[in-house]
């Protein structure tokens, strides 16, 4: 019996590691508005990677769960076009990164707006929603600062005929490399 009660212990003792690890490396989210179609859509849940952070930073392309930048309650899904040290700009119905137009084929239209350059803060994000026009996002003139993310988008979980692995578009390979005076750092 004293045996038994030893492997019950050892088992709950177990589970409660696992639980606990799992709650500070990962999160579901669910999709409520369209500004991230036609990649995301409403009422999607998106399990989130809280642990890559830790790891490295955020990265051009990169679709992150974060906190509402006015104080609301609520979480928003975006994705990062700038990092601290870019420049952003928006015209012709084309984003420009340090003077490079994107190729984004992820976009559902391209922006009917424009947006007068601005350089990206340090510990600052710059981002927008995949469903240009019909999003709001860093390009009304709020950025996400870095401790306000919650994560990265990971897989898709439901509905089930849309279970994917949230497919990663890698901007910076756009981009030369550059030697960023402000933070000495090269990108």
């Amino acid at each position: 019996m004293k045996r038994f009660a030893r492997e019950i212990a050892i088992t709950i003792v177990l589970a409660l590691i696992i639980f606990f690890v799992a709650r500070t490396t990962i999160q579901t989210y669910e999709v409520f508005m369209t500004s991230m179609e036609p990649n995301f859509t409403e009422g999607d849940r998106v399990v989130v990677n809280k642990a890559v952070y830790w790891f490295g930073e955020p990265q051009r392309g990169d679709v992150i769960i974060f906190e509402e930048p006015n104080g609301t309650e609520e979480d928003f899904i975006k994705r990062i076009i700038g990092i601290p040290g870019d420049t952003v700009e928006i015209k012709n119905g084309a984003v420009y990164v340090n003077s490079i137009r994107l190729q984004e084929p992820y976009v559902m239209a391209p922006p009917a707006y424009t947006m007068a350059t601005i350089t990206v803060p340090e510990d600052r994000y710059f981002v927008l929603g995949d469903n240009r026009n019909y999003s709001n996002d860093s390009h009304n003139g709020w950025l996400v600062e870095e401790d306000m993310i919650h994560g990265k988008a990971w897989l898709i979980t439901w509905p089930p005929d849309s279970w994917k692995v949230v497919p990663s578009y890698k901007l910076s390979e756009q981009l030369p490399e550059v030697v960023s005076l402000d933070y000495g750092e090269t990108r």
